[in-house]
């Protein structure tokens, strides 16, 4: 028998405005407008301009108000009009100011065109085509032989076989920039060193490691090259600096649809004798308005005597678009708020750094301790962090840049771990290559000026900074 139970949950819902506030927060700058011109394709009722003359008191776009249902007044006579972000926008960083990008051939082109000078039948060039579609962005086929068989096979109906496409793939190894169309890093720069004098006792030498003595090359074990080969340190130092001279990765100067890449900053930090003034980028200011012809459409059918189904289909429509208008506008009037906010609050803790830009003088500083300062949840705060930037007088910084962890002093204070971070780098920049710190004695380096630090925590650290372990940085 069934049984009927009766419970009790209590559940938590977004509303409409809070899901188009947080998925704008998210935006960086360099995109905000074309997510404003995607609502504006989409909604009538929302327009882009400036206000047009009229005798209402312009009312302060940071008031707050009430949710509560619209009447046709609330769309005739209100901020949302014409609402602009002024302030905190005008700077030399224009809405219309264009961006430049790289005119040239990619990679894929520049392959395709040398296959052309090949004396191919169009049964080889089809399958000269597919290898060539195969081989990825850093210049590299990684693809089986085997698979690329199948895939002729099942897409276009070619029988082919491992072999004839490893003739083919020789060939295509012959290419420009040298190197290209390998299988390995050991190929590929083996592949160019084929194209210099082997007769030269060094160029022969740097093959012979790298056809001979590969793993041990790559794991740094010098002893055991020289042992192998029977060749002295000097010679092996030699090798080794043609070798560190090619290009481990051939493709990369003609990447697929490679572009300059321009950093757009969401905020711009200027130092005015000493006074720090923030303002948002121009971009952050966008000129929108409830349209008021939809307003006055909705006044003519909301005081209409006919009340047939029609009209009141036409009147919901048109109550959905001016709603939807006012919550975009009012989703944009919180972003930028909420980005002054956040970039202000950072600055109040990291003031002295962003006086002088000596990242010495970064305090430890996490989410939660501007989520506390402004008032905000901490994935909000996390969502402003993770995908905006900063300009000031000494660069163009992220501002996850500015959050690290805080590690204690002997004398009791806590200094931010990208201080220690800095310290660690700049021990292993003076080291002696030939024999490199150990992180045991990095560790007791750094407790030896006053940082509380564990081994542990030093190889994260290095990890994090991109610094190999002692034994692959030691030199000849």
């Amino acid at each position: 028998m069934q049984k009927l139970i009766l419970s009790q949950s209590l559940q938590q819902k977004l509303s409409p405005q809070q899901i188009q506030f947080i998925k704008l927060l998210q935006v960086p700058t360099a995109e905000l407008d074309t997510r404003i011109e995607e609502e504006l394709e989409i909604n009538p009722a929302l327009e882009e301009g400036d206000l047009p003359s009229s005798d209402d008191e312009p009312k302060d776009p940071f008031e707050e108000k009430e949710e509560s249902d619209h009447s046709t007044e609330d769309y005739l006579h209100d901020d949302y009009t014409g609402y602009k972000m002024t302030g905190n926008g005008s700077n030399s960083i224009d809405q219309d100011k264009e961006y430049p990008i790289s005119i040239g051939t990619t990679l894929h082109e520049q392959l395709l065109t040398q296959l052309g000078f090949l004396k191919l039948n169009e049964y080889q060039h089809i399958l000269g085509k597919q290898l060539l579609g195969s081989i990825d962005a850093d210049g590299y086929l990684r693809r089986d032989l085997d698979a690329i068989v199948n895939d002729l096979a099942f897409s276009q109906g070619i029988e082919t076989d491992r072999f004839e496409l490893s003739e083919l793939l020789k060939k295509i190894q012959t290419f420009e920039p040298a190197g290209i169309g390998a299988q390995s890093l050991q190929t590929c720069l083996m592949l160019q060193l084929e194209r210099r004098d082997l007769e030269d006792r060094e160029n022969d030498l740097a093959y012979q490691v790298l056809k001979v003595c590969f793993k041990e090359f790559s794991k740094k074990h010098y002893a055991k090259i020289e042992q192998k080969l029977g060749i002295s340190s000097t010679e092996l130092k030699n090798a080794i600096g043609i070798i560190t001279r090619l290009n481990p990765k051939p493709g990369g100067a003609g990447a697929e649809d490679s572009k300059i890449q321009f950093l757009m900053p969401d905020f711009i930090l200027k130092n005015i004798d000493g006074s720090l003034e923030l303002t948002l980028n121009a971009k952050n200011a966008p000129e929108l308005r409830v349209s008021r012809s939809y307003s006055e459409m909705l006044n003519t059918y909301d005081s209409s005597k006919k009340k047939d189904k029609k009209l009141r289909e036409t009147v919901s429509f048109i109550k959905q678009k001016l709603d939807a208008a006012k919550w975009f506008i009012d989703a944009i009037k919180q972003r930028q708020a909420t980005l002054l906010n956040t970039m202000q609050a950072i600055i109040n803790i990291q003031y002295d750094y962003f006086q002088e830009g000596d990242e010495n003088k970064l305090k430890p500083m996490i989410l939660k301790d501007i989520a506390e300062r402004i008032g905000m949840d901490i994935s909000t705060v996390s969502r402003v962090a993770s995908s905006k930037s900063i300009q000031t007088d000494f660069g163009i910084y992220p501002l996850k840049h500015f959050f690290s962890e805080g590690i204690s002093t002997q004398s009791g204070e806590d200094v931010s771990s990208r201080e220690v971070k800095n310290k660690l780098r700049a021990l292993i920049d003076q080291e002696n290559k030939s024999k490199p710190l150990s992180d045991d004695k990095i560790e007791k380096l750094l407790n030896e000026e006053g940082y509380n630090i564990a081994r542990r925590t030093v190889a994260k650290y290095r990890e994090q900074l991109d610094i190999p372990v002692a034994r692959l940085r030691k030199e000849l």
